[in-house]
């Protein structure tokens, strides 16, 4: 493409899966010369700071542009920006309406192929017997290559993010300590470690590490769940509602660590090159979710022979019977075990 060419990209969904759009953004724009323009829930936008060529714009589906009156809204305020391309990162109906709305105004839309055939096969089939599936980052990767732009993520650099005077101010505190984050909580039980064992598994770590000290995220309602974790005051640090989403960001990316379940958290710290150590329960990473450019070490997963029909299911909602003590096996010293070892 010679000219600079101009494109929209959405996806309105959870923060995990917005925040795996990042890598790909960021490749997309350094590799080609285009602008992006990312849509999403305004409450995202902290999220692509320090994006280069990308300009996010809010925009809340759940109210303002809910409706199939309201989408049409939608289509017609992205169709007077007169740009080259419409990219669906998401593909439900919300999405596959606004599809039909901008393709009736003349508009070229490309759609993100999120493999469902293969997921409900995987969940059929099980892990032990399956291949890992493509990750969701090289399914965004796939969409932008259909509209004919060149993407490797293998040359994606974490994005820095500077700091405020608030943030620089709350870490010099930690002068000299290693920095372990911790986001315990999931939006599904089956994804969530047992918080009874997340806090064995803080104080085993706090007791061999002098070091080491934890700060937990999570979001302001959690503040009360998140206060029972804290069993020492001067190494363990609740964040929860103490900065807003976009003083957490700097947080996040300046830890040393983080331990987060299968999770939005855990995308966010890996797309600031922070090491992400992820505990596995009815999901699995085979189903293309885990946080980018972490290797297997990185990942703590139930015994396949043992739990041979994992995943249950693709996001969480859903527990096989009999499974629903799958955590027993991954005790807080395995778990503690493995975050020192990698600390």
């Amino acid at each position: 493409m010679n000219h600079t060419a101009s494109v929209v990209a959405w996806r309105f969904s959870a923060l995990g899966d917005v925040a795996m759009t990042v890598p790909v953004l960021q490749c997309v724009a350094r590799q080609n010369n285009v602008q992006i323009k990312m849509i999403s829930r305004p409450f995202f936008k902290p999220v692509f700071k320090g994006l280069e060529s990308v300009e996010f714009t809010g925009k809340d589906v759940d109210k303002t542009y809910h409706s199939p009156a309201q989408l049409w809204k939608l289509s017609r305020e992205l169709h007077q920006l007169h740009l080259d391309t419409f990219l669906d990162l998401h593909d439900v109906l919300r999405t596959k309406i606004l599809r039909f709305y901008l393709k009736l105004q003349g508009n070229q839309v490309f759609v993100i192929n999120k493999g469902r055939k293969e997921k409900r096969k995987l969940i059929k089939q099980g892990a032990l017997h399956a291949q890992p599936l493509k990750t969701t980052h090289e399914r965004y990767a796939d969409v932008f290559r259909k509209a004919g732009f060149q993407v490797d993520l293998s040359f994606f650099e974490p994005i820095t993010l500077q700091v405020s005077e608030e943030v620089e101010l709350f870490l010099d505190i930690f002068k000299g300590q290693t920095l372990l984050g911790v986001a315990p909580l999931a939006r599904h039980v089956g994804k969530q470690y047992p918080l009874g064992g997340t806090r064995e598994v803080i104080q085993q770590i706090i007791n061999k590490r002098n070091d080491v000290s934890i700060l937990l995220f999570g979001a302001p309602s959690e503040k009360k769940l998140l206060d029972s974790l804290v069993t020492d005051t001067n190494r363990i640090f609740n964040l929860a509602g103490m900065f807003n989403f976009e003083k957490e960001l700097e947080i996040i990316s300046r830890l040393d660590m983080m331990w987060s379940m299968d999770s939005g958290n855990g995308h966010l710290a890996a797309n600031y090159g922070i090491p992400v150590f992820t505990t596995w329960g009815i999901t699995h990473p085979y189903a293309g979710f885990a946080p980018f450019g972490q290797t297997g070490a990185y990942q703590l997963t139930p015994d396949l022979k043992k739990y041979p029909k994992l995943p249950c299911s693709i996001y969480g909602n859903k527990i096989c019977k009999g499974y629903e003590n799958i955590w027993d096996d991954m005790t807080p010293e395995i778990v503690a075990g493995r975050i020192l070892k990698l600390l």
